[in-house]
């Protein structure tokens, strides 16, 4: 089996080295790798057996990750943002770039969110931002626990790091307009009013 990595130091490493792990999110267990590497990306595609016309959930330690990403947000948005981060409501931001096709999908947006975990964050600032759909296959169960995860993934996954039982509901996804108006796509852990 692959070597369980316990500190953000080695979870760091393998990330930053093109890796794939899983890992307890703010949210639930995550199949995790870096948004900047589009092998990267395509591997966490293929090992989810993830539909390829559905971006996935991006991952970013602070407001200037979305720098990587083109996006700036307006003065409406920046104060959406800063009263919803870090949490667990992933938010919809346009991206129009054609060198990240591979992250958007044709969709001109990718969904972003800032965890609402200091020890994910912390990796995150040493890692850059990362892709993190839920560990488990397309259309099944998301994984509550290592032992879950590793029954989907087994070895082909480089890490994982065992965080004991996850248990919570997805993020809120949310699309954010120009303007802060504010429009829930997916219900979940936090509710919008």
């Amino acid at each position: 089996m692959k070597t369980f990595a316990k500190k953000p130091e080695s979870l760091a490493t393998v990330l930053l080295h093109g890796g794939v792990a899983v890992l307890p999110t703010d949210t639930l267990y995550g199949i995790c790798g870096s948004a900047l590497a589009p092998k990267t990306v395509r591997r966490i595609y293929r090992l989810r057996k993830r539909n390829l016309k559905k971006p996935m959930i991006v991952l970013i330690s602070s407001l200037r990750d979305l720098a990587y990403f083109g996006v700036k947000p307006t003065r409406a948005q920046f104060a959406v943002l800063k009263k919803l981060w870090p949490g667990k409501v992933s938010i919809v931001l346009p991206v129009m770039s054609k060198r990240l096709e591979y992250l958007h999908r044709d969709k001109k947006s990718i969904a972003f969110r800032i965890p609402d975990d200091a020890r994910l964050r912390a990796v995150l600032k040493k890692t850059g931002p990362l892709v993190a759909p839920t560990a488990n296959w397309e259309g099944e169960r998301p994984a509550h626990t290592i032992a879950e995860a590793i029954r989907y993934f087994g070895e082909d996954v480089n890490c994982y790091v065992d965080g004991g039982r996850v248990e919570s509901k997805p993020s809120t996804l949310i699309g954010l307009d120009k303007d802060g108006t504010v429009a829930v796509l997916r219900e979940g852990a936090v509710e919008i009013k």
